[in-house]
Parts: structure tokens; C-alpha cells; sequence
């Protein structure tokens, strides 16, 4: 019946719009029809374990899911859910009468603005990726809590699908080097479980076990409108998206990498964090990454025809070692390294420190961002007031040392960190090299420098985007310039001057700290 149907649908009297042609897009789940204007998506009656479509009702239940999930994320995408009435021969749409099928209406856009086909092309940007980490973070933060008597999002639930992942995959090998990288991953990944048990049962405990879309990647993201939608979220299958927030941003991260991307990967978990706060639950994020490597890596296994060639076995094993290769990488021992900033306002401390991000794989901290997430905005009246309001002696401490506690945290989950402040003051810096001394990672001031004239222009900047989180005025740059506190020898010793208006600056000290630290 369901390829009658298929074959039935493409015919333009069956629609009460204006079609300007068909287009059938097929997955392994299901059918998707493009007229022109809309696009139809029926399920395919299918049952791969994962997920069960064979029975109508299933159907119609998991196209209302679908349609309730992703409207979570899009506005005026996902349309309705219609029946198909009438016969698979001679369908109606949305008719009268039992229904024989369902289909789920969506507004059609473009597939040369997936930002997958962008990526191919070239043509991703690295304001595509902040559009999604924004999306993605308000989303989180706002997903329905799992409750904590539910059986998902449990330590021993996390690792069942893991453990699975390694039962399935080693059947398919024969190789005795595939076989043993297999081993070495099922041992790393067992290990890193008894490490992270507590974290897991905190992770429930606190409520970051969500409601989330389960399949995040650049192939379920397009432009409309010219801004990024994230779409097609896991409606089918709840252990795949009832689940810890930092598996739906580990998948996007890990696809991001597997095409190269590793700059924007970096910059995507960055930008994240900065928005969300969750710096605590760090420690998980190579966890789930090579997780949903696996997990792609053996849907590459799978996808091979029982009567494959030479050359189809030979391409998928590479796809399969590409994947797993890919999730050995996130085992690896870290490189760390405590980097601070230093220097008043509108210097381009911020871009310095996107530059470690995308290069070294640092988090950024931002001081602007953790106080008025400690404090809350600053009021009107004392804006451009050195110290008043949240810029105050006691409310600066707390600032600094929320962001050295924060910077602590990052350190012992494995990753290098670069704190996005003035540091003007000798104090707030020796309480950062303190940090570095007791977690036992090199410390590095980023002392950044720009003309008066520059920094005019980038306050100027700043000022008109309304996204900044800075409230600096020249006022404020000049009482900063006025009482800043010098960089002692010591200090100097561990500082690298930064020219933050000439890239060159910035291109040698990164090639110095790789030299220094080649696992960065």
C-alpha cells in the first residue's frame, strides 16, 4: 500500500494549494513530498527496535509528537497533521472518513540552505554556529525537567546504550588493530563511567536531565529568512531525547569536528556555557562525544549490505575508523594551560580570547557575563560609573572570585581556560596565579594593548550591539587607565604583550603556546 501512496500523492489534484512540482526525499523512517510551497512527511511502517511505526495509530501519535517537539524550536515550520482519506490509489488530503494514512504539513524552505550543504559549499560562518549555541542554550535552559523518579537519566541508564554501542559494533570487526582499539575505548569509557558515577547521580539530582531534540547536527539545521532552524528533533524514541543537556551539545560538537571543524566546534561549546552557566557538568562533555561517535561509527556497520562488494566493505570500514578514530581522540590526556587578560576595556580582550578558544580549545570566561549573572544588570543611573552598582569594590571581589572558582572547575574537568577580565588590579591576579599553582597548569597573562584612538572605535562598537554584555564608557576606560595597578617582574615574566589591533600578535603567541604545549 505505501508505495501506492507515494505514487498517488505526486499528483497535483490531490492538494488544495498551487504545486510547482514533486520532489521525494526517502530515509530509512520515512517519505518526505515537496510541492513548492509545503512540504508532506509520512512515516514509513517500519520497526527497527529503536522505534515502531507499524500500526497506524502509531502513526498518527508519533506525527502529533513530532509536530508538538519541533514547534519547541521553529515557529511556523510545522504546520499541522493531516489524514489521508480515501484509498491509496485515489488518496484525499485532510478528507473526511477513515483514515488510511497520516501526514505531517510543513512549510517547505530551500535545501540549499541546510547548514550542512553551507558547510560543503564553504559558506558556514561562524555566526551560524553562535545563532545555534544561543538557540540551543535558551532551549535547554528552558526544556521540561525529567522527573527524578523517572527510570532515564540515571547513571546505569547513561551507560546501557554505551555498553551497547561495543556489543553491536564487535561483531562487524575482524581486524586484530580494529578489534583492539574497540577494547582500549570499551575500557576508557568504563573507567571514565567510575569516574563521572557521582556527577551522573548529581547531574538527575539537579535537574539536567531534559527534554531535549536528541539529534542536533548541521544535516538538521537550515537558514530561513536568513536565520538558523534548528529542526527534525527525535520524536520517536524517549531514551534518545529525555536526556543530559550536554549529550544533545556533545553531538553537535563531535559532527562539527568530524567535518573539520574544530575551531567552530570549540567556539560552539564556548559561546554555550557562557549562556547557560553549566561549567559544572565540563566533565562529561568528551564522555558523550565519543559516545555519539560510536554511535555513528556503528550506524555506519549497519548501513553495509549483506551482499556488499570489496569495495563497499572497504569504504564503509573507512567511515567506521574514521568514527572511531575520531572518538579515540577524546580519551586522550589533556593539555592545560590558566591564561587571564589584562587590560582596560575595549582593548579586545574578548576577541584575544575567542582566538584561544578556536585554536586551543579553552573555555572563555567572561567577567562581564559571570557579574551580571552573579548581580543582575546594572542599574540605569550608575551606568558608566567606575564603581557603583554591580562594578562596586564587593560586588568586583565576588566577580573575580566566582570566576576563579569557575576556572578551577574547568581545569579539573581537562580543559585549558582563558579568563576574560581587565585584571587591572595586582591582587585579582595573584588570586588567578594562585589557581594555576594549585591545579598545576602553566599561567600566562595576555597583556593586551590597543591605541586610544581604537579603542574609541571598538567602544563605539560594543555600544551599538545590543548582544554585548560590556557596559564600559570612554569614561570608565580612562579612570581605568588612571588607576590601574602595573605588572610586577614576576608578572611580566609570565605575560606575553599583545598588539590586539595587529593579527600578527596573536598568530605568534598562539604558535608559541602550542610549541609549548604541543597537545593543545
Amino acid at each position: 500500500m505505501s508505495q501506492a501512496l507515494i505514487t498517488a500523492l505526486q499528483n497535483p489534484a490531490v492538494y488544495p494549494h498551487p504545486v510547482n512540482g514533486f520532489q521525494l526525499i526517502e530515509t530509512h523512517i520515512s517519505w518526505v513530498l515537496l510541492t513548492g510551497e509545503y512540504a508532506y512527511k509520512i512515516k514509513k511502517p517500519m520497526n527497527f527496535g529503536f522505534l515502531d511505526f507499524t500500526e497506524l495509530s502509531q502513526r498518527e501519535h508519533f506525527c502529533n509528537e513530532e509536530l508538538r517537539l519541533n514547534q519547541r524550536l521553529t515557529d511556523g515550520l510545522y504546520l499541522q497533521v493531516l489524514p489521508i482519506t480515501g484509498s491509496p490509489d485515489a488518496p484525499c488530503l485532510g478528507g473526511a472518513g477513515e483514515a488510511i494514512e497520516y501526514a505531517l504539513q510543513m512549510r517547505q524552505f530551500p535545501q540549499d540552505q541546510m547548514l550542512s550543504t553551507l558547510q560543503a559549499n564553504g559558506e558556514l560562518t561562524a555566526g551560524h554556529i553562535d545563532q545555534m549555541a544561543r538557540q540551543i542554550a535558551e532551549f535547554h535552559l528552558e526544556a521540561p525537567k525529567v522527573a527524578f523518579d523517572h527510570p532515564l537519566g540515571t547513571p546505569e541508564s547513561v551507560m546501557a546504550p554505551v555498553e551497547q554501542n561495543f556489543e553491536q559494533i564487535r561483531p562487524f570487526l575482524s581486524d586484530s588493530a580494529d578489534l583492539q582499539q574497540l577494547d582500549n575505548l570499551q575500557a576508557w569509557a568504563r573507567s571514565s563511567f567510575e569516574r563521572l558515577h557521582g556527577l551522573f547521580e548529581a547531574r538527575k539530582a539537579q535537574g539536567f536531565i531534559r527534554e531535549c531534540h536528541g539529534d542536533i547536527h548541521l544535516g538538521n539545521a537550515t537558514l530561513i529568512d536568513g536565520q538558523v532552524v534548528i529542526f527534525d528533533c527525535i520524536e520517536f524514541n524517549e531514551p534518545f531525547r529525555l536526556t543530559d543537556v550536554y549529550a544533545d551539545t556533545a553531538f553537535l560538537a563531535m559532527d562539527l569536528e568530524d567535518r573539520g571543524l574544530k575551531c567552530l566546534s570549540r567556539r560552539f561549546i564556548s559561546q554555550y556555557l557562557e549562556l547557560t552557566g553549566d561549567y559544572e557538568g565540563l566533565q562529561l562533555l568528551n564522555f558523550y562525544k565519543a559516545y555519539r561517535a560510536l554511535v555513528r561509527a556503528k550506524v555506519a556497520l549497519f548501513s553495509l549490505p549483506t551482499d556488499a562488494d570489496g569495495v563497499q566493505r572497504a569504504t564503509t570500514l573507512r567511515t567506521y575508523r574514521n568514527y572511531a578514530n575520531l572518538a579515540e581522540s577524546y580519551s586522550a590526556i589533556p593539555s592545560r594551560l590558566l591564561a587571564i587578560t589584562h587590560g582596560v576595556s575595549a582593548t579586545g580582550k574578548s576577541h584575544v580570547a575567542m582566538r584561544l578558544v578556536e585554536a586551543i580549545g579553552a573555555i572563555r570566561l567572561r567577567s562581564d557575563v559571570e557579574r551580571k549573572r552573579l548581580h543582575g544588570e546594572q542599574q540605569a543611573e550608575n551606568v558608566g560609573q567606575l564603581q557603583a552598582g554591580i562594578y562596586d569594590a564587593k560586588t568586583s571581589a565576588a566577580t573575580y572570585a566566582r570566576l576563579h572558582e569557575l576556572a578551577e572547575v574547568i581545569l579539573r574537568a581537562g580543559f585549558p581556560v582563558v579568563v576574560d577580565a581587565t585584571y587591572l588590579q595586582r591582587e585579582q591576579r595573584q588570586a588567578a596565579a594562585q589557581v594555576a599553582r594549585e591545579t598545576g597548569v602553566p599561567f600566562l597573562i595576555l597583556d593586551c594593548n590597543a591605541p586610544d584612538a581604537v579603542i574609541a572605535s571598538w567602544l563605539a562598537q560594543r555600544q551599538a550591539d545590543n548582544n554585548d554584555p560590556s557596559d564600559a564608557t570612554l569614561e570608565v576606560v580612562k579612570a581605568q587607565q588612571a588607576n590601574r595597578e602595573p605588572l610586577d617582574d614576576q608578572e611580566l615574566r609570565d605575560s606575553k604583550r599583545v598588539e590586539t589591533n595587529e593579527g600578527s600578535s596573536m598568530d605568534q603567541l598562539i604558535e608559541q603556546i602550542r610549541q609549548r604545549l604541543p597537545g593543545l
